[in-house]
């Protein structure tokens, strides 16, 4: 008997999302964070960690395999055992003389093992769940996939900032107060001569533990010169030793040069482009300069590694130089210079501290991947119990090297040769064109400064209003889409759908239009935009698990997958040189003419007006 009723979709949709949504977070942005903590080259990071994104790009390759050999059942299960084992391996492997190597080779087997599990899970989501339920908790999935990514950003890595302050020297405070009225001068602060103190506990001093900066810099000092200190700081820390030397490649002239925008360019700009008075681009962050040292040289042989974060304010005031400090017995008794921004738009007194401790690095690491570890092997164990057991979960009989390869190219073959193909992929391509667009250029619209099209906001700000309240408006409209979907069905609710997603983007026009000041008109538009986004991209996902329904709908779910990323891609890539050419209103106009390519797609798909209704519906419409 199916015992699919019998298990609640609460008892494991929320674990099964949350859990599909950790190991991309490690893999993509943790992975990022530990190794600049380990003290890894920027231009090294950057290389090796791109290529992690690799396995969920090709996923589709192999998603048929996952259709043909096993259950979905079978795959979830043992995809979230290796990744469980997996991140235990990279947990032990960084400790090592050759964490950087071996921890990368992990990280590519958990990459490659979580996009197949993405595959499992998201061909047991339409395997397990009738239309009706599909329908009613996509919104839920999505929303803990999002929590999943908070919690993997957030939670994880306060984690190993509280590993690193506890295991270590005292943790020092550094305040930096950004005040207007203030003209400070930029120097590179002078500390008393080190003495070696032998009778106290080692610990860090700081020129001074308070630093007051103003948001506009004093008369006289112009962009060479605060880059001229800031260049005098980066020389400092490399001479003595306290961080390595990445020589970065420029152009010339010291700058990097601008792309020409050709003649095709040219023709945009004149064409279209908005008219503008030039803008002023003399807009300077103001910068300040503290000085740190060790009060006695440790033991020979023996490194001290200072790592300097954000810890509470406004986010407006940032650390630009100073992350990571190495100390040793030949540069203890030198100062450090670490160098504070403040963003210029700050129009009143704030403040923000920083922290800066000296724990031991790679134990807090290890312990943040065991509790990761441990996290997905109890999944792992909740979900044997969990997930229910369809019947319509099952391989492909009589499996054999020849059969797998001739049925991997049927799947292809049929994906294909479904109804209404071409019209489905232009659906998956075209349906986000306006929102491909825009979400590329939200945050730099939110900053940039009003003279150039832009709201001017501050950081902190922009964490606010698209950080904070764009996600609560883009995770409710998720969850109300998946609720109200379920209640009519998809081919009902089609059309609004396709509205909300198109008509919000136009609370960017008003915005670039009317350039609003005050924050509750910003968070509003920005909510509304969020919202209507959400609940418009049920439909979408909707829509995804409708085509791929058949006999081979995990790896035709993953295909759809595929083109949903490149409709997203190739838009996104174009959007800032188009914007850089016309300017922010006119490209949000442009969004707008955008919004009838995902009207127009929506005119030409079928949809079964039963899709995602209840059974007792169902047969009502029948």
């Amino acid at each position: 008997m199916n015992n699919v009723k019998k298990k609640s979709p609460w008892a494991w949709i929320p674990t099964l999302y949350f859990a599909q949504g950790l190991p991309y977070v490690a893999v993509m942005t943790i992975s990022v964070i530990m190794y600049k903590r380990l003290g890894i080259s920027n231009t090294d990071i950057a290389l090796y960690t791109s290529w992690l994104y690799l396995p969920w790009v090709i996923k589709p390759f192999w998603s048929p395999f996952v259709d043909l050999i096993r259950t979905k059942r079978w795959w979830v299960l043992t995809m979230q055992l290796i990744i469980g084992l997996g991140l235990a391996g990279i947990a032990f492997s960084i400790p090592t003389p050759f964490f950087f190597q071996l921890t990368l080779a992990v990280f590519w087997l958990v990459a490659f093992t979580s996009a197949t599990h993405d595959i499992a899970a998201d061909g047991f989501y339409m395997l397990a769940l009738t239309e009706h339920d599909q329908s009613l908790y996509v919104g839920i999935r999505s929303t803990f996939y999002r929590v999943a990514t908070i919690a993997g950003q957030g939670l994880l890595v306060v984690l190993a900032g509280v590993m690193e302050a506890n295991s270590g020297l005292e943790p020092i405070q550094l305040k930096v107060v950004a005040d207007p009225s203030v003209k400070n001068e930029i120097v590179l602060p002078a500390m008393p001569s080190a003495v070696a103190d032998n009778n106290t506990e080692l610990h860090f001093v700081y020129s001074s533990p308070e630093l007051t900066v103003g948001t506009e810099i004093a008369p006289g000092v112009t962009r060479e010169s605060i880059d001229s200190i800031k260049a005098l700081v980066k020389a400092q820390n490399i001479a003595n030793g306290f961080v390595a030397d990445e020589t970065v490649a420029k152009s010339s002239n010291g700058a990097a040069q601008k792309s020409e925008i050709g003649a095709f360019g040219e023709w945009i700009k004149n064409t279209f482009g908005e008219e503008r008075e030039p803008a002023n681009t003399e807009y300077i962050n103001n910068i300040g300069v503290v000085a740190v040292r060790l009060s006695a040289a440790p033991k020979d042989g023996e490194t001290v590694i200072l790592n300097t974060t954000h810890n509470k304010g406004d986010v407006s005031i940032a650390l630009a130089d100073g992350e990571r400090f190495e100390f040793s017995k030949d540069n203890w008794d030198k100062p450090a210079y670490m160098v504070v921004q403040v963003d210029h738009k700050l129009k009143a007194v704030a403040d923000s501290s920083f922290e800066s401790t000296s724990g031991n690095i790679p134990f807090a690491w290890l312990v943040v991947f065991c509790v990761l570890s441990g996290f997905f092997l109890l999944v792992c164990l909740y979900h044997t119990w969990a997930l229910p057991v369809p019947a319509s979960d099952h391989g492909t009989k009589n499996v054999t090297a020849k059969n797998i390869f001739k049925e991997f190219f049927e799947t292809f073959r049929t994906f294909f040769q479904k109804k209404q193909i071409w019209i489905a992929i232009a659906f998956m391509l075209l349906y986000r064109l306006p929102e491909a667009q825009l979400v590329k250029l939200i945050n730099p619209f939110l900053l940039d400064p009003r003279d150039i099209g832009g709201l001017g906001l501050t950081t902190g700000q922009v964490g606010l209003v698209y950080g904070t309240i764009g996600i609560i408006g883009l995770t409710l409209g998720g969850i109300i889409g998946g609720i109200v979907a379920a209640k009519g069905g998809l081919k009902k609710w089609l059309w609004p759908m396709a509205w909300s997603i198109s008509l919000t983007c136009a609370t960017f026009v008003y915005l670039s239009v009317v350039q609003p000041e005050d924050l509750l008109s910003i968070n509003i538009c920005v909510f509304i935009e969020q919202f209507g986004y959400g609940f418009g991209f049920t439909a979408y996902m909707l829509y995804m698990i409708y085509f791929a329904e058949g006999e081979h709908k995990t790896a035709h779910y993953a295909m759809c997958t595929a083109f949903m990323a490149l409709g997203m891609m190739l838009p996104g890539m174009a959007a800032g040189w188009l914007e850089e050419l016309i300017g922010y209103r006119h490209f949000f106009y442009w969004v707008m003419i955008c919004c009838v390519a995902t009207i127009a797609v929506c005119a030409f798909i079928k949809v079964d007006p039963t899709f995602g209704l209840k059974k007792a519906e169902k047969e009502e419409k029948e």
